[in-house]
């Protein structure tokens, strides 16, 4: 195949959408009475899977846990999903593609019914901060290469042996 008979890589959002949506106000009515400050536990998680031809359906979900002390003020789970077209796109780019790429264009949807959600529950919204989503899953790489090498088989050289 020629340079100009080589298929152009293809990109694009076919739909956002909110897959799930779950608020939890366990303690209400009295958790509205509590004067202190709660603390606020963010965790991200992504899932990618292949629905069709070219078409892939990303979730980015969103656990936002606020407490005082051990008792649950409010906690709110988003899962974001966006259906995506990737076409043409070398096999070694599409785990960042869809681990990095998709997240980021994701993530903007995700803070929005965050705070909507955690407003609408009764409570000042909650403001999710930037995330590199490049260094999150360059950080996952390197787990797994770690974990792997870790239980890998350890080679011995010949000669070695062990003495008890």
């Amino acid at each position: 195949m020629t340079e100009q008979e080589t298929p152009n890589p293809v990109f694009a959002i076919e739909k956002i959408y909110v897959k799930d949506l779950s608020v939890e106000v366990p303690n209400a009515p009295q958790i509205y009475l509590d004067r202190e400050t709660p603390t606020i536990n963010i965790q991200l998680q992504t899932k990618a899977q292949g629905i069709g031809e070219g078409l892939f359906e990303v979730t980015l979900t969103a656990t936002v846990t606020s407490k005082i002390g051990e008792k649950t003020v409010f906690l709110v789970e988003v899962g974001q999903a966006g259906i995506f077209r990737v076409q043409n796109v070398p096999s070694e780019n599409m785990e960042p593609l869809l681990s990095i790429a998709c997240p980021n264009i994701l993530y903007p949807y995700s803070r929005e019914v965050v705070s909507d959600a955690v407003t609408r529950a009764g409570f000042a919204p909650v403001m999710l901060q930037p995330v590199n989503f490049e260094a999150l899953y360059m950080s996952r790489l390197q787990s797994q290469q770690e974990e792997a090498a870790k239980n890998a088989p350890q080679a011995t050289e010949p000669g070695d042996a062990t003495i008890q």
